[in-house]
């Protein structure tokens, strides 16, 4: 969901907020923010986790991190590549790392109607890339690997879906309507032909 479908728009953030969260750039999250989406740390914990992190006052983690998840809005380009694909009868469903107070929030958006299931990690206590997040979705919707792909922005949780058999596509957050432009001809303009 994160960056893929969902985003904070940079232009509207300012630099200090952006080095705040730097983390989730890195090629594998900090432990606690990984038990964060795994639904085993609480919110109170990682602000505490937050402010030893970026050495700061409680009273900022607990802003920052209240505004990260307020100012997540759909991305523009996923969502109406998610309306096309819909109104071609495919099937769609959430797999993402997730805490409970980000998947609360992003769950009132119109864009997250248009899901037919969901996996997410902080309700199943399982993160991607680990195997058995892939098999809760697989197993509970019914899917066939070999008819199923799997998007995302991290290479490691791509990955980990072709080692299942599931096809992958690496979406590149930086440049969504890109990534867009290739799922709809891939998916949409091909198949018509």
């Amino acid at each position: 969901m994160g960056g893929v479908v969902f985003a904070r728009d940079v232009r509207k953030l300012e630099r200090d907020f952006i080095d705040f969260f730097s983390y989730i750039m890195l090629p594998e999250m900090p432990r606690f923010w990984e038990d964060y989406d795994r639904g085993v740390r609480s919110y109170d914990e990682v602000i505490g986790d937050l402010c030893a992190y970026n050495s700061c006052e409680r009273a900022k983690a607990e802003e920052y991190l209240r505004r990260s998840i307020l100012m997540q809005e759909a991305v523009p380009a996923t969502e109406r590549l998610i309306g096309e694909l819909k109104a071609a009868g495919y099937r769609l469903y959430v797999l993402s790392n997730m805490s409970r107070e980000f998947i609360e929030f992003l769950r009132r958006m119109p864009v997250y109607a248009a899901f037919d299931g969901e996996v997410v990690s902080c309700e199943e206590h399982v993160v991607k890339p680990e195997r058995r997040i892939y098999e809760i979705l697989l197993e509970r919707y019914g899917l066939d690997p070999a008819c199923t792909l799997f998007v995302d922005d991290r290479a490691s949780n791509i990955e980990a879906a072709r080692d299942m058999g599931i096809g992958g596509f690496l979406f590149d957050y930086t440049d969504p309507e890109s990534s867009c432009a290739e799922l709809r001809a891939r998916l949409i303009e091909e198949s018509n032909l």
